[in-house]
């Protein structure tokens, strides 16, 4: 018969998930083995292994988790029928309080997604390409002339650039809030698409034949 699950199962999961990302983005997932794990957990490497068959589940489970959160922020916070500075700022605002005390994961999914198998992978990336479309066409409403052209993807991920990169200078408290940051970046990514010009291909010589 199989083991009955304690009623606060859930919640002792989530808190070796927690510690577990704290440990993976202090010391590196490759220099976190299951017995640190366990005792950075405060539980013995028996009970870690009711939780988790093996590392890389935990890792899985970690990012899975971050990941699933803040698709559920965001898709809380799109509203389409806003004026489109107003929902890129909304975006921008909800991720942004999305990552707060939650840098250790944001840190584990930028850096050791890359220890998952190609399944794994596959899937935790199609949960970020989820993410990064509502931003896309938030930002093709802001600047639509560059709406289906091959400058949408490089103005979007400059935006998750100033987003997932700000962990490593903010403060909080600071002379900066959130809210600040996110009107900041929000007017940033406004004016800089406003005059941009899409340029035409290059023309590619032919080679005449002979």
């Amino acid at each position: 018969m199989a083991r009955a699950r304690a009623n606060n199962y859930d919640h002792k999961r989530r808190a070796i998930l927690d510690r577990s990302a704290e440990l993976f983005s202090e010391h590196g997932y490759d220099r976190a083995s299951m017995n640190k794990i366990a005792i950075a957990c405060g539980v013995s490497k028996a009970n870690l292994y009711h939780y988790y068959t093996d590392k890389d589940e935990l890792l899985f489970d970690v990012i899975r988790f971050h990941l699933e959160e803040l698709l559920q922020v965001v898709e809380a916070a799109d509203q389409p029928g806003l004026a489109p500075k107003e929902r890129l700022r909304q975006l921008v605002a909800a991720l942004l309080e999305a990552y707060r005390d939650a840098d250790a994961q944001h840190s584990v999914q930028i850096s050791s997604m890359r220890f998952l198998s190609d399944e794994r992978q596959t899937e935790l990336k199609n949960m970020e390409r989820n993410l990064v479309g509502t931003f896309s066409d938030a930002v093709s409403a802001v600047a639509p002339q560059i709406n289906g052209s091959t400058l949408l993807k490089p103005v979007t991920m400059s935006l998750f650039g100033m987003i997932n990169w700000h962990y490593l200078w903010f403060k909080s408290p600071g002379p900066v809030t959130r809210a600040d940051y996110a009107e900041l970046v929000t007017q940033l990514i406004v004016d800089g698409t406003r005059d941009l010009i899409l340029q035409p291909a290059p023309a590619r010589a032919v080679a005449r034949r002979r």
